[in-house]
Parts: structure tokens; sequence; C-alpha cells
């Protein structure tokens, strides 16, 4: 069946609906999000909200409602006559984007008061053995989502709530860009070391070492998406 414009009026809510479309909506964007970030839909894939309803069980409104957050949050695009799109990037627009977050986390890890207290170093230590764990598994999911924490809970000894919110706005804002090295195994396992790293600058008070430390942890990331976009052109140039 084609998709709908996404300009045209929505399906009204009925009573089928009712108390799990919540949950159903977290999970389904949840679900996107992750393919986007590990390569599953890929940029400028073109997302069907009929394809979409039956994959989640979800009515038309409520993939709206999806589609929407992912807009919100950087992932999606939305075109009118065409309908959602995985976002695609500029090389300037990723050059700026991590220029940003490089100064957002810098600035961060320059806050952050030194020694840290031990309750709180403990605290972000047992985050990252959970994170050591479901590298070693190999379970992608977990690591994505157990990464995301641990930057929640290192930045948020910086005691800056403001600034903590932006950090975690322009990681979200990364997120399509990322999918050419978390998808990847040995990118997880360099991403786990410098977690250690930056630990261990926190316990001795090394605090030139945890800002360079995150700034060199934003950098595959984006690198990988530059040079998988040379290379899409190069592909392009020769056909």
């Amino acid at each position: 069946m084609a998709d709908q414009a996404l300009d045209g009026a929505p399906d009204a809510p009925d009573a089928s609906d009712a108390p799990d479309v919540p949950d159903a909506l977290q999970r389904a964007i949840d679900a996107l999000e992750e393919d986007i970030v590990f390569g599953r839909l890929h940029p400028r894939e073109r997302l069907v909200e009929d394809d979409l309803m039956e994959r989640f069980g979800l009515k038309r409104h409520v993939v709206r409602q999806a589609l929407s957050a992912l807009e919100q949050m950087g992932a999606v695009e939305r075109r009118r006559n065409v309908g959602a799109l995985v976002r695609a990037f500029e090389p300037e627009e990723v050059v700026e984007l991590f220029g940003l977050r490089e100064l957002l986390e810098a600035q961060a890890a320059a806050l952050i008061p030194l020694p840290v207290p031990p309750v709180r170093l403990q605290a972000l230590v047992a985050v990252q053995r959970r994170h050591d764990a479901a590298v070693a598994a190999g379970d992608a999911h977990a690591v994505f989502r157990i990464n995301q924490q641990f930057h929640r809970e290192l930045f948020a000894l910086a005691g800056n709530t403001v600034l903590l919110q932006a950090i975690a706005e322009y990681a979200r804002r990364t997120h399509p860009i990322r999918f050419g090295s978390l998808a990847t195994a040995a990118y997880r396992e360099r991403a786990r070391q410098e977690h250690w790293a930056m630990i261990d600058a926190l316990r001795a008070g090394r605090r030139e070492e945890l800002v360079a430390l995150c700034r060199q942890h934003l950098q595959p990331s984006r690198d990988a998406y530059l040079a998988a976009q040379r290379e899409r052109a190069g592909g392009a140039l020769t056909r």
C-alpha cells in the first residue's frame, strides 16, 4: 500500500489504542533510532508509514508521533509529498556538529571538581562495568544504551544542568552520523578502553588528560561518516 502524504489528516485515536500506546510508541522510537545508529537504515532512506504500521502494530497517528519524535531528535527529516527520510548530513555540517560537541564536552570535563567524591566515581565505575559486559557479549543494543548512561554520569559530575542538557541534545543530533563506528566491534572496544582512561584520569585528578580524552573520543564517529561519504561520492563518480 502506498504511503500517505505527511500533510494529510492523521487518523483519530480510538479506544483500542488506550493504555499501551505510550510504551508501544517509545518502543517504536527506540527501535528506529537504533536502526539508524547501527546503519540498518541508511541516510536518505525513506520510512514508509504503512510499513511501520505493520512492523510495530500501530495506528497511523501513533507512527506519525514516532516520526515526529525522531525528527525532533534530528534523526529524521520529513518532506511534503515525499514523507520521512533518514537524515543525511553534508560534510561541513558533520564537522560543525562535532566541533560543537567537542566544545561542550571539553568544557564539562574542565568544570568537573577534582578530586571526584568516591561515591560519585564508584557510580561511574559501576556503569562502565556494565558497558564492559555488553561489549564482551557483543550486545550492540546494550552497548549503545549503556554508553549513553556512562556519558550522562560523567558529564553530570560538572554540576551544570544546562550544559548537560546541551550535551545530550547535540549527542542525539549526531546519532545518524555514528553508524560507521558504533556498528563495529573494534570501535566498541576502543570506546570501552577510553572510558576506563577517563575514569583513571578522574581518579588521579589529571584534568588536561581528561579533557583531551573527551575530545578524541568523538573523532572516530565523525571520521567514519566522512569516509563513508567520500566512498559513496567516489562510487557515484565511477558509475
